[in-house]
């Protein structure tokens, strides 16, 4: 398969997941801002969700104060954002139609009827009157991006770049949400913000999607503990780190060149770290500092995929 080719697979799956991402953490965070809280906590809980995507600075730059209507249009629409939601599935798009002959026509026309509905929504207000609305509109096309897919498409190199591009994404927004929470928290600090942070935790495994999933596991009262353990370690949960790695080192072995080598090996060891740990083991070392060692390497890690398979980064 051409790089170029490839390039634009790999882009148009994680745009697509990442504007699903994005939507999921906007959607909770909209429903737990409604709790009563403080105006100084409201505002905190707004700063993190820009920094989970490192856009504060570029927030700043461009509104001055917070506010709810203002975060959430920057997060959504605005074209100045590049991971905004709408600059994901334009970008999404552009990518799937200059490969429009490789997919199928499901899988074209389902990513740009999602630009052209979404441009309709946004235009309609829906996201000033039912923003929850909107988010469950963008989490819907992104599933129905992913099933169209996987229903139309040969399982060949270019589904392998696809699911690779999906994999990497998720795994990243998934460190990014747990480091944000977690950050600077000790273990045995955690034990005693349970009741406190009780809403908030219950909201965290929802926008992964992984309430449900949590009671069938764990059949007990919700801790961060666990639910590190789950969004880490637990390989049958769908957007877990190991989950995401366990898909980007089997798709990397199917699309393997002459040079990828060594970043399958970087890859199988981030898989194997993750594999084999212990959530105690985690804790103690610092979970902070865990995430960041993994999101650092899910960094390079796109890195080296770029390097090997797809069009270089421009030095």
């Amino acid at each position: 398969m051409l790089s170029r080719t490839a390039d634009h697979l790999f882009w148009m799956a994680r745009y697509t997941e990442r504007a699903e991402n994005t939507a999921r953490m906007l959607d909770v965070h909209v429903q737990t801002s409604m709790l009563p809280q403080s105006a100084e906590a409201a505002e905190k809980g707004w700063r993190a969700m820009l920094g989970i995507s490192e856009l504060q600075s570029a927030y700043d730059h461009h509104y001055g104060l917070l506010t709810k209507a203002d975060v959430l249009d920057f997060m959504v629409r605005d074209p100045m954002n590049p991971s905004s939601i709408a600059s994901c599935l334009k970008e999404a798009r552009e990518n799937a139609r200059a490969v429009r002959g490789t997919l199928t026509t499901e899988v074209w026309e389902t990513q740009n009827a999602t630009w052209l509905d979404m441009q309709d929504k946004l235009g309609s207000g829906v996201l000033e009157q039912d923003p929850s609305h909107f988010f469950e509109w963008v989490k819907f096309r992104s599933h129905l991006s992913r099933g169209v897919t996987l229903g139309t498409m040969l399982k060949d190199e270019a589904v392998s770049f696809i699911r690779l591009g999906t994999f990497l994404e998720r795994a990243d927004n998934t460190a990014r949400i747990l480091d944000v929470k977690f950050h600077g928290a000790q273990s045995h600090e955690l034990r005693q913000q349970i009741p406190r942070d009780f809403y908030y935790w219950a909201a965290l495994l929802r926008s992964v999607s992984g309430f449900e999933i949590y009671r069938k596991v764990y059949r007990d009262v919700i801790t961060p503990e666990r639910i590190a353990e789950l969004l880490m370690l637990r390989g049958d949960m769908p957007r877990s780190l190991l989950a995401c790695m366990d898909e980007v080192v089997q798709n990397l072995a199917d699309i393997r060149n002459d040079i990828s080598a060594d970043t399958e090996r970087f890859a199988g060891k981030l898989h194997a770290d993750l594999r084999f740990a212990r959530i105690e083991d985690i804790l103690s070392a610092g979970l902070h500092d865990t995430l960041t060692e993994f999101l650092e390497a899910i960094f390079e890690l796109g890195n080296r995929i770029s390097r090997d398979f797809l069009v270089p980064f421009a030095a």
